[in-house]
């Protein structure tokens, strides 16, 4: 049976707070080292990661099929920003509460309460994530405009590059990386208030989840005039498929399918349903603004609205095309959370574990939450081609 990554990090975890308790400091130091040389090469990858991600990404949307195209991404931007929302309205509502007497501000920086490594290498990162962003905009926006088939396969080759980087050096090396932070955070005194915060994020993030499917339904059955609940009952095989693969792309058959039964012309879902899956992230983004925040909390640190806003506003973007392996969305979100958050390596390592801790249950709801755009779309199509008719007679 296939060791997945969830329970490898789950697994690292518990031995690191287990060996945290018990092994000396020279130990954790080893790990400690690691942490370091895999932070600075996470460091490194990440512009390279988001051009990979976004050129392609941009690219590709831009040879799509028209008003039908523009009409889906349009939706599913918006739904994602919207997600984003109520889940930081949420946060900042509820954490105060939920979370008081549990912040680690009393270390004024958390990095000098943890052990140091052994040594250091220093791996810069070609050119800055601000940098990156810009480049990518301006060469996936400039081949979606000429329409070049060639700097689009440059682009997707080079994705692919990165995405097996990602596949087979940091996703087998993440549960060393969250062991090694956790051991030293157990070792500091600190993991007590961590895993408390663990549980209570986890549980409004999965409430949060069916709220906001149930927003995205409601709208759907609105348009579509049928029962919201019998349409989230249609496409619940999806939301169990991917808490299995945990993987947008790996569910796209059985999306596909189901999408189908809620609406009336199936050739639109043929279209729209591949599309989604990777550019429509409502339960990722409820999930890495969610951690965030707690993340930030944790440190006592602000999170003003204007501070999340523009980080929400650039997920929607920075997400597309994610790579289809486990924790994909979080490790394309990792330059905004250090450039536009602020983020050091123990705080984005928190970040990861929580995240991925969950991941199945973002998918599932990122793929749900397509049937009902496709509905929407359905609609819009159909009053389309019902006006061409009308046109032509």
């Amino acid at each position: 049976m296939k060791f997945g990554l969830l329970p490898r990090i789950v697994l690292a975890i518990v031995l690191g707070i287990l060996i945290g308790l018990v092994a000396p400091n020279p130990f954790i130091r080893i790990f400690a080292t690691f942490n370091g040389l895999f932070g600075n090469f996470l460091g490194f990858i990440i512009p390279l990661l988001i051009i990979g991600f976004i050129v392609p990404g941009i690219g590709a949307i831009g040879k799509g099929a028209g008003k039908v195209l523009g009409w889906t991404a349009a939706i599913a931007y918006i739904s994602t920003i919207g997600a984003g929302l109520l889940a930081f309205i949420t946060a900042k509502t509820l954490y105060p509460s939920i979370l008081a007497n549990q912040s680690l501000k009393e270390f004024a920086n958390p990095e000098d309460a943890l052990l140091k490594s052994y040594f250091n290498i220093e791996m810069e990162p070609l050119m800055g994530i601000m940098t990156a962003l810009l480049l990518s905009f301006v060469i996936g926006i400039g081949i979606a405009a000429i329409k070049s088939d060639l700097l689009l396969k440059l682009s997707t080759d080079f994705r692919d590059i990165i995405h097996l980087v990602i596949e087979k050096v940091i996703i087998p090396l993440l549960p060393v990386h969250i062991f090694g932070i956790f051991a030293n955070m157990t070792n500091a005194g600190q993991v007590g208030s961590i895993l408390s915060i663990f549980i209570k994020v986890f549980a409004m993030i999965i409430i949060l989840h069916i709220v906001y499917l149930i927003i995205q339904y409601t709208i759907a059955g609105s348009v579509q005039k049928r029962n919201p609940f019998s349409m989230l009952k249609t496409m619940s095989p999806a939301y169990f498929t991917a808490l299995g693969t945990q993987s947008s792309a790996a569910t796209i058959p059985v999306t596909l399918k189901q999408a189908k039964q809620v609406i009336k012309m199936e050739r639109v879902a043929d279209f729209t349903v591949p599309l989604l899956a990777t550019i429509h992230l409502s339960g990722s983004t409820i999930t890495l603004v969610s951690c965030s925040m707690a993340v930030m909390f944790m440190q006592g640190q602000g999170y003003a609205f204007a501070t999340m806003l523009p980080f929400i506003l650039m997920l929607g973007i920075t997400m597309v095309a994610a790579p289809g392996v486990p924790g994909g969305a979080v490790m394309a979100a990792i330059g905004l959370l250090e450039s536009m958050l602020g983020f050091g390596p123990t705080m984005t390592a928190l970040m990861i574990a929580l995240y991925i801790t969950q991941d199945s249950f973002g998918t599932a709801c990122n793929v749900t939450g397509d049937g009902a755009i496709t509905a929407i779309m359905d609609k819009i199509n159909r009053k389309d081609s019902m006006a061409e008719e009308k046109a032509a007679i």
